[in-house]
């Protein structure tokens, strides 16, 4: 038996340019409109909606199976959505003129396109053709290239409610052929929609890029064009074995950095204080604190605890803005300084926290920087480290196997580390109790008790 009424498929596969597949046909929008459809008719507890790879039946697409039936809808249309919600998830009669029940036809149509396919992969193998996952994998960087650019020229907020590229050049200084090429790119990767000569923000660009918008993250995501000009020195920090870039404020990076910072541990920082179970902690000490997220995090969850932040000078107005906003003043303070010089107050701290930070030091910075805070500790205080915990292989997650080449460029000796690493220092510093707790996401947390 089925756990729900009905369980809707509707395919989504992607296959290169030029070749028929339901996404090609909007598949995307079909299954949209299934949720939201669902929604408004008061059918989403009662419907299972799942994506799937391809059905073979290419030139039909969009194309949705649903069960217990078993009925094939094909060649949909967003408005072809309501109709069949209303009768046949709701009432029960299927949409005939949708369905399709040739079934041996189908079997036939389905069978063609899998031989044809198979014959396909055979023959680009034969004849050597880089596989097309490989190619868009070194292809990437063009996509990414053209978002940056866009963000750099803050192209989204010249849109605004629409224009045309002649209008959106003014705005933006620059000329109306190549902004006419960006535009055009930008519409291609969906972040745009276009209308006769007219550009307008789709939903993605208008929520996170436009500034002013209340969920704009185009100041943190231009740390990631900052990043663009030190991983194109990835070849020769790999001959070197270091980064050969330096930075300092007037490069304008702090406050890009910060705002990324900001924005990757927004959704973190709860989940983060419930994992570590604050248990009656008075005192906390938050090493590298940036924009204060965390902090404002663990002193939300529990009302009796303080927080100290310690971060270089030119971070801590950034810091201390994020606090005001938050209404925190009152619980948490910021002293300047570098954490692996500071001094730090012996036996003063229930909770010593480092997010983000190992991934910036060599092994021995980070065995004195878990030293000091172990020194900081009071008796059965524990330290937490929020960061990309590689396994033991150190392939694996992937996120934090690439992030290792993130700081190779970036940093003079840092990168990510594995859990046997992390679980040597603090045993080695002194800790008896180590525990990994895996979060959702690339970081995990390394928690030890004193």
């Amino acid at each position: 038996m089925e756990p729900f009424r009905y369980h809707v498929i509707v395919c989504t596969q992607e296959k290169p340019e030029g070749v028929p597949c339901c996404s090609a046909a909007g598949s995307f929008r079909i299954l949209d409109a299934v949720h939201r459809e669902l929604g408004v008719q008061g059918l989403a507890d009662d419907v299972q909606v799942s994506s799937c790879g391809c059905l073979g039946l290419c030139d039909s697409g969009p194309l949705m199976i649903v069960y217990p039936e078993g009925s094939w809808y094909t060649k949909l249309t967003p408005a072809d959505v309501t109709e069949i919600v209303s009768s046949h998830f709701k009432s029960g009669k299927k949409v005939a003129r949708l369905e399709r029940t040739d079934y041996d036809a189908m079997k036939a149509e389905i069978l063609d396109h899998r031989n044809k396919y198979f014959a396909m992969l055979k023959a680009k193998d034969a004849a050597a053709v880089v596989p097309d996952d490989i190619s868009e994998l070194i292809r990437g960087f063009m996509s990414s290239r053209a978002v940056l650019t866009a963000l750099e020229l803050d192209i989204f907020t010249a849109i605004g409610d629409g224009g045309t590229a002649q209008q959106i050049a003014a705005k933006i200084q620059c000329a109306v052929r190549s902004t006419e090429m960006l535009l055009n790119a930008l519409v291609a990767l969906k972040l745009l929609n276009k209308s006769a000569d007219t550009y307008t923000n789709g939903p993605v660009a208008a929520r996170f890029f436009v500034e002013g918008s209340p969920d704009s993250a185009r100041l943190g995501q231009l740390h990631m064009s900052n990043l663009w000009s030190s991983w194109s020195t990835l070849t020769e920090a790999v001959k070197t074995g270091t980064s050969g870039a330096a930075r300092s404020d007037g490069d304008g990076w702090v406050q890009p950095f910060i705002a990324a910072m900001e924005n990757n541990a927004r959704g973190r920082g709860r989940a983060i204080a419930q994992a570590v179970e604050i248990n009656g902690a008075k005192r906390m000490l938050d090493l590298g604190g940036g924009s204060g997220v965390y902090s404002i995090a663990f002193v939300k969850s529990a009302p009796g605890l303080q927080s100290e932040i310690v971060d270089l000078a030119d971070v801590l107005p950034i810091t201390q803005e994020y606090i005001r906003k938050a209404g925190l003043a009152d619980r948490i303070t910021t002293r300047p300084g570098d954490m692996l010089t500071v001094s730090l107050e012996p036996a003063k701290y229930d909770l010593v926290l480092l997010s983000a930070i190992c991934h910036m030091f060599s092994p021995q910075e980070n065995k004195q920087l878990i030293e000091r805070s172990y020194a900081a500790l009071a008796p059965k205080g524990r330290l937490v480290i929020s960061d990309f915990v590689l396994e033991a292989d150190k392939t694996a997650p992937r996120f934090g196997a690439l992030f290792a080449l993130n700081m190779l460029v970036n940093t003079r000796a840092g990168s990510s580390y594995s859990e046997p690493e992390y679980d040597a220092w603090l045993k080695e510093a002194g800790f008896a109790e180590t525990k990994r707790v895996r979060m959702p996401g690339p970081a995990n947390l390394m928690i030890a008790k004193k």
